[in-house]
């Protein structure tokens, strides 16, 4: 229990620091509800944390119907990650890098958070959510499932929003998938 506590609590900074500091100033997309969530803010000028707790609704919707231990397993991990986002927005500016070494440190945090909660079997829910439910169903790796789920929401939103870079925030979606698989790796 303790393990998954700390795993929830480091994770969710690590994502919150990397979402804020490093893909949030660059207009860099992630995947996922977080990639969608961050679409919504970039469109909506609305907090990141908020848009992801309502994006996810109707996936925690099916686990609490279909898989109710992936939904207990990763409330805590939405809900805490989602606050921490919008607690450490006051972080934004306060790194000033260019937008590639962004693209690789912000993965970097992202991956590592999201890796740590999936490793203690919790989440930030969403398709980090659905991606688990696949991955105890078929035994692919998260990591992977995440990956595709993540390159389809960029691809869109980089049509949507006018100044995030597709190249950019494809070197994101890679860097946290592979630093989710590394973590998740069996």
């Amino acid at each position: 229990m303790w393990k998954k506590a700390i795993a929830i609590g480091v994770g969710s900074v690590l994502l919150a620091i990397g979402i804020n500091v490093f893909l949030v100033p660059h207009h860099l997309l992630d995947g996922g509800i977080i990639g969608i969530g961050l679409i919504v803010k970039y469109i909506w000028n609305v907090k990141v944390g908020g848009a992801i707790i309502c994006l996810s609704v109707p996936l925690y919707m099916i686990a609490w119907f279909y898989y109710r231990p992936f939904f207990y397993n990763s409330l805590h991990g939405l809900l805490f990650s989602s606050f921490m986002i919008d607690v450490l927005s006051v972080l934004r500016g306060t790194v000033q890098l260019d937008a590639l070494t962004s693209s690789m440190a912000g993965g970097m945090l992202v991956g590592a958070g999201i890796g740590m909660m999936l490793r203690e079997k919790t989440s930030t829910g969403g398709t980090d959510l659905l991606a688990q439910f696949i991955a105890e169903v078929t035994n692919w790796n998260v990591g992977i499932i995440i990956f595709v789920i993540d390159a389809v929401v960029i691809t869109i939103g980089s049509f949507i929003v006018p100044d995030a870079s597709f190249l950019y925030s494809f070197l994101v979606v890679t860097v946290v998938g592979i630093v989710t698989t590394i973590l998740t790796y069996k």
